[in-house]
């Protein structure tokens, strides 16, 4: 008895569902699934410019809004080291050219060192055989034949250490040059380094120091970025990110273009997941950018996984457990495929002569 009543209950209320709802029928319409994300334009390439030294801002050469191009410089920060060094290092290498190979240069006295003993060994070379030739007729003395030979000997030693000297000296001088030479061009980077200059063709979108204030790594001193070419910044949900492929479509409302809607394509996909949103970053580019954009323009993108012309849908209010519909003969298991934030594709279990009821919640 217990049983019947409990079915009786439930044919009436179902009935009483069927008579207070309007049934409607499934229809067959275009269907479009797609993954839903905030969306934020930013000009291509932007970056943050950053300082590797730390000082003073002495001078800003551009403005925000100015066109620079790249290795224009932007900033100058104020530090006296760098320079002092420079200057210190550019004397060093001119007096290490100038003992190298300039007017006074120190391999020029010993090549003269070097001549003068080439004509002290002739000369005394030439008195040692004559004497020689003599001494071996018999002629002079011994003594005489001795002092020649000794002078010949003297001069042939001095000669060679003069080049061994001249040789040493060189590549000494040669040494001292190229330790120069590196010395300049180390303080040449350091000196650069306290000039801040733009990495890229573009604009200048931000300046966040003025003449005066300290500058340090760890802050970033300007943006910059292309000024003809926007992205689009989009934050997939990780639930909806192993959808999302590269050339997908993009549907894109930005709020300071009210409904008008822009497309766009899916260009690259970070890998990474940002921890304290839960999201993945996906970059588009739009297919036919409106006439005017900004940094930081907000609104919300549509990426599109599937899309089909024509397919039986009904919408998603009248499912119960995403699987079934309420029918006259009552709950029917359904197979179900694409789906939006309205509507949901109906593979199998309906027709468009099967109606259906909204389940009361």
């Amino acid at each position: 008895m217990k049983k019947t009543f409990v079915f009786v209950f439930s044919f009436v209320a179902f009935l009483s569902c069927k008579d207070s709802k309007d049934k409607i029928f499934p229809q067959k319409r275009p269907l479009t699934e797609s993954v839903y994300a905030s969306a934020t334009v930013q000009p291509d390439s932007l970056y943050q410019a950053y300082s590797i030294v730390m000082g003073i801002l002495d001078k800003v050469w551009v403005e925000e809004g100015d066109t620079v191009t790249k290795g224009q410089q932007l900033l100058q920060i104020t530090n006296t080291s760098p320079e002092l060094n420079l200057k210190n290092a550019q004397l060093a290498l001119q007096l290490a050219r100038e003992n190298y190979s300039g007017s006074a240069a120190v391999l020029k006295g010993i090549e003269d060192e070097i001549r003068a003993a080439e004509l002290q060994l002739l000369n005394d070379s030439i008195n040692y055989y004559r004497q020689k030739n003599l001494w071996d007729q018999n002629i002079g003395s011994k003594v005489e034949f001795d002092n020649r030979k000794l002078a010949y000997e003297l001069a042939q030693n001095n000669y060679g250490l003069l080049k061994q000297k001249f040789n040493r000296t060189k590549n000494e001088l040669a040494t001292q040059l190229q330790q120069a030479e590196n010395n300049y061009k180390t303080s040449m980077t350091n000196t650069k380094d306290f000039t801040i200059v733009s990495k890229i063709d573009g604009k200048v979108y931000a300046i966040n120091k003025n003449p005066g204030e300290i500058i340090n790594t760890v802050e970033p001193v300007a943006a910059i970025g292309r000024s003809d070419t926007f992205i689009i910044e989009l934050l997939v949900d990780e639930v909806d990110i192993v959808k999302v492929r590269l050339g997908q479509k993009v549907y894109l409302t930005l709020d300071s273009y009210n409904s008008q809607v822009f497309e766009a394509k899916v260009d690259k996909i970070y890998p990474r997941k940002d921890p304290s949103s839960q999201t993945f970053k996906v970059e588009a580019v739009f297919v036919s950018p409106p006439d005017v954009l900004y940094p930081g323009l907000s609104g919300e993108g549509n990426i599109v996984i599937q899309e089909k012309k024509e397919t039986l849908t009904i919408p998603k209010e009248y499912l119960i457990d995403d699987s079934k519909v309420l029918t006259d003969e009552g709950e029917r298991e359904i197979t179900i495929g694409l789906h939006n934030l309205d509507l949901v594709e109906v593979l199998d279990g309906l027709s468009e002569q099967t109606a259906i009821y909204k389940p009361e919640q």
